[in-house]
């Protein structure tokens, strides 16, 4: 038994139904961020406190692949870009931007005080989710897979705990 093209296709990870609504948030989640200076703080943190954890939930459930390690996708954001995201939710957070947060340093087995920012974990999270955006816009299926496998790694690394921590201070906010 023969399977038809559109049943082949959405076996693949890339078209798999958990990596097309990580899209549709992701796609939700750049232009909020994009257009922020049209929104007012308490709009802007109300819809981040929404489609945060939606954008956690879907990273989650991203297909596991592997990088074919023939293509590594070009960064899509620039550093003009990131400064634009960074700068409209920094305006629209404003002197509650910067906290004061315990940090586990694992290496030294200590707690550290560092002083973060809202406005750069989520333009770090913006720049990793639209980079991924980025390729998945030109359609190169290749490029696609490593896409997919560097925002998941990403997530893992790094995005994933910016995410969870600008969502706790958020919701102090709020």
């Amino acid at each position: 038994m023969s399977t038809s093209s559109s049943e082949a296709t959405s076996q693949q990870p890339i078209y798999d139904h958990n990596t097309l609504e990580f899209v549709q948030v992701a796609v939700k989640y750049c232009a909020l961020l994009e257009q922020a200076a049209s929104q007012n703080r308490q709009d802007f943190i109300a819809t981040l406190l929404k489609l945060l954890p939606l954008l956690y939930l879907k990273a989650q459930m991203l297909p596991k692949v592997e990088s074919t390690g023939s293509f590594v996708p070009d960064e899509g954001v620039t550093e003009e870009d990131y400064d634009f995201v960074r700068q409209q939710a920094f305006e629209l957070i404003g002197e509650d931007d910067q906290y004061l947060d315990t940090v586990y340093e694992e290496a030294m087995q200590t707690d550290e005080q560092q002083w973060r920012s809202i406005s750069e974990q989520l333009a770090d999270i913006y720049q990793s989710v639209r980079n991924f955006l980025a390729v998945y816009q030109n359609g190169l299926e290749d490029c696609m897979f490593d896409a997919l496998w560097k925002v998941a790694d990403e997530y893992d690394l790094y995005w994933g705990e910016n995410l969870v921590d600008a969502l706790r201070r958020l919701h102090r906010l709020r």
